[in-house]
């Protein structure tokens, strides 16, 4: 309809400049038009009475607006009005098809692969109307692209589909050649880095429009499909870890199914879930013990529904380094407590934990416990940095700040903040503002800002109640349902001792809090800090838990393990190696990264760096990483995994011939899992692609006006030529519709 009453496709006006054939000046159009008006408002307004209503005025205007517009019409007419359009020069340039031949393409939607639809749209009379006006070159496209001679070569059996790899690569093969446009046919299932704006500079500093035909369905009917899964890529032994899986559904809102966690086919925990609405993105939170040291291969699955139609996105499996090696916690004691005995307890049953103990007796005279050999804190706390991150965590009793020297709570500071270790401040006589912590040069590492006054320690009774928060941390949690867990906290013995925290500063999280004398303080207050973490735990009274809950009741012994892990499960090492993703589908590139620190944690630029590389089938490869210039300490490599397995790397770093530390990383490469997921049309990102390169989104059916659309690209060789619109429909039936509808207006008003 639109062509017809305009001549011409919309895409000509979109595409085209409006232009005047005449040579008289547009200056002098505008000046006719409004000679033409202002005649015709003054025969007007001469003709009407003196005192006419106002009525009689405004069928006057309406009037003069339609007289204007038929003379305005005819004057815009004299000067020739055209469209100027830049057009392809027929048989001189390159139009590319890239057809998706991956293996999404294989799914049938409506009895037929979508590959088999798209062969069969180019079969029925599109590649014959292109090939009439330009030249014709076909590419198939998974996770590159090659160049083919006939649509029989497509055999959908690509491992994945990187559309930004494929459209560089094109960009780049033509690079000298007059390449007019781009079709891309595709179900827009890209398992690849992303199609930005960046990714398409490169045509799009040519002005080659990306044309994109979507096929398959834009939501399934019945499918329960795994998102993601978060999970940290390392844990402690014998540790109690929280992943959050990612899904959604279509067709099965309302029902229920199971999410489970298994390791080499032992399952870790299992759950019913309930399934929200259609397309509705669900997050689960699942809890499971990791056991004994090693790595794993955690597998993450939804239960199949009846009906699904794609069984192979429902898990998903995860890489998980389960440490074992001992982390060490620095306790310094200010005075004998009951406190201390019983943690000491609840850490000596964890074979991950090791606390050593610094009690000061006496002014200068200090008693040590679990130390491993005589030389270990016998002059006391550490002046030196490689002493005192020997530890991973630090716990401070009932110890006043100026305990300790300056320098020594400068290494304090280093030791959170440069080194990635844990603080913990317990409450006391001689802790937190009572200790002169709220003046020292440490209350920036605080979660709390003390209150500026003293006897802020108090030995009455108090009990505990946990935030939201904490509700769901993994240092408070007692039982796994976060609704239960608040109610176990309610029912642990009251506190015979408390002190004010004061005010929690922006970034902190209050955990849990004490009710005391009808108000309400923080107990238990956490916050990051640099690379570590600090926590202050306002009492010394949590023993009475131990001693009043029944006999065999774990809440004390689980509480401050896992406090005490929280302090130092990120307190890593010197050279501290990670991968960017541990689970890579089809393409085989892993991208390593290494932080490298000296002995006193300071970052090192100049180190020597190594990655060490174990695969499949005895593989073995020493490569080298290259530091980043603008980030000292931090060094990249780039590697193409060649065949799918498990990789082992351990990074070695070295500094004039000194060793600096290692570390060890692992990752697998997954073949045949990219294709299974996100299957469903992504229209969204194949508008995207046509819309930042001046291309247009297409349906199959509408592919007839392709080659029309193509030769309106300014791309290639091409030239301007302009389109005359002085004998569209539209212009006549406005010249016959203008006079009519004045006379009907007349008679409606009797003025004829």
């Amino acid at each position: 309809m639109f062509q017809w009453l305009f001549k011409f496709p919309r895409a000509v006006f979109a595409r085209g400049e409006l232009v005047f054939l005449s040579s008289w000046p547009t200056w002098a159009l505008l000046l006719a038009c409004l000679v033409g008006a202002a005649a015709l408002a003054a025969v007007i307004i001469r003709q009407l009475p003196p005192g006419a209503a106002r009525a009689h005025r405004a069928r006057a205007a309406v009037i003069w607006l339609l007289q204007s517009a038929l003379v305005s019409l005819l004057l815009v007419l004299l000067w020739q009005p055209a469209l100027s359009v830049s057009q392809l020069k027929s048989q001189q340039n390159i139009v590319a098809f890239l057809i998706d031949d991956s293996r999404s393409m294989r799914l049938e939607d409506e009895g037929a692969s979508r590959e088999a639809e798209a062969v069969a749209t180019l079969q029925g009379g599109v590649l014959d109307a292109v090939a009439r006006r330009f030249q014709v070159r076909l590419y198939r496209l998974d996770q590159g692209i090659a160049r083919i001679d006939g649509l029989k070569e497509l055999r959908a059996e690509g491992a994945a589909t990187h559309l930004s790899a494929g459209l560089r690569e094109l960009a780049a093969e033509t690079a000298g050649l007059p390449l007019g446009a781009v079709v891309l046919l595709s179900d827009g299932s890209d398992n690849g880095t992303g199609v930005d704006a960046e990714a398409l500079a490169p045509l799009r500093e040519r002005h080659i429009p990306v044309h994109t035909v979507g096929f398959g369905r834009e939501r399934a009917r019945q499918d329960v499909e795994l998102d993601d899964v978060e999970l940290g890529a390392r844990a402690l032994a014998d540790a109690r870890v929280a992943a959050v899986v990612r899904f959604h559904q279509y067709g099965y809102a309302g029902r229920q199914t199971r999410l489970s966690v298994r390791d080499a086919g032992k399952v870790l925990a299992s759950m019913p879930v309930s399934l929200e609405a259609d397309g509705t993105e669900q997050s689960q939170r699942v809890l499971f013990d990791v056991g004994a040291a090693g790595v794993k291969s955690l597998q993450f699955a939804l239960d199949l529904l009846p009906g699904e139609e794609n069984g192979s996105n429902n898990a998903l499996s995860r890489l998980l380094d389960v440490d074992a090696d001992q982390r060490s916690v620095l306790y310094v004691e200010g005075e004998p407590r009951w406190e201390y005995k019983f943690i000491r307890r609840a850490a000596d049953d964890d074979r991950m934990l090791r606390l050593v103990s610094m009690l000061r007796t006496s002014e200068n005279k200090i008693y040590r416990q679990n130390v491993r050999d005589p030389g270990e804190l016998a002059q006391g706390f550490p002046t030196r940095a490689p002493e005192l991150f020997a530890y991973q965590g630090l716990v401070i009793g009932s110890v006043e700040a100026s305990y300790f020297t300056p320098a020594q709570q400068q290494l304090i500071r280093q030791f959170v903040d440069r080194r990635g270790g844990g603080l913990l401040l317990l409450g006391g006589r001689y802790a937190l503002a009572d200790g002169g912590w709220g003046a020292a040069g440490l209350a920036d590492l605080l979660p709390t800002i003390l209150p500026d006054a003293h006897d802020t320690f108090h030995v009455d009774p108090a009990t505990v109640e946990l935030t939201e928060v904490g509700a769901d941390s993994p240092i408070t949690r007692l039982t796994d349902d976060a609704a239960s867990n608040i109610q176990r906290w309610k029912k642990l013995p009251y506190l015979m001792d408390y002190q004010d925290a004061g005010v929690p500063k922006a970034g902190a999280s209050v955990l849990a809090n004490l009710n005391a004398d009808g108000r309400q303080m923080p107990l238990l207050v956490t916050e990051p800090y640099g690379r570590g973490r600090t926590a202050v735990l306002a009492t010394s009274g949590t023993w009475r838990w131990q001693m009043s809950l029944p006999l065999g009741d774990p809440s004390f012994d689980t509480y401050w393990q896992q406090l005490l892990r929280w302090l130092v499960t990120d307190a890593h090492g010197p050279v501290v190696a990670s991968v960017e993703r541990p689970e890579i589908h089809d393409d085989g590139h892993a991208l390593l990264a290494a932080e490298v620190r000296d002995a006193d944690y300071e970052l090192v630029a100049d180190a020597a760096v190594e990655a060490h590389v174990l695969g499949p089938n005895g593989l073995a490869a020493r490569l080298p990483m290259q530091p980043v210039w603008d980030a000292p300490g931090q060094y990249l490599l780039e590697w193409q995994a060649p065949q799918a397995g498990d990789y082992l790397t351990e990074v070695v770093a070295t500094r004039r011939g000194q060793p600096l530390g290692r570390d060890v990383v692992y990752f697998r490469r997954l073949d045949g899992v990219a294709e299974n997921f996100h299957t469903e049309q992504n229209r969204a990102l194949l508008e995207r692609i046509a819309t930042l390169t001046g291309g247009r989104y297409w349906r199959p059916r509408e592919l007839s006006r392709l080659a029309d659309e193509i030769d309106l690209s300014s791309a290639g060789i091409s030239a301007r030529e302009s389109r005359e619109l002085w004998d569209m429909p539209a212009v006549l039936l406005l010249l016959l519709g203008l006079p009519m509808l004045e006379w009907l207006v007349r008679r409606l008003w009797g003025v004829v």
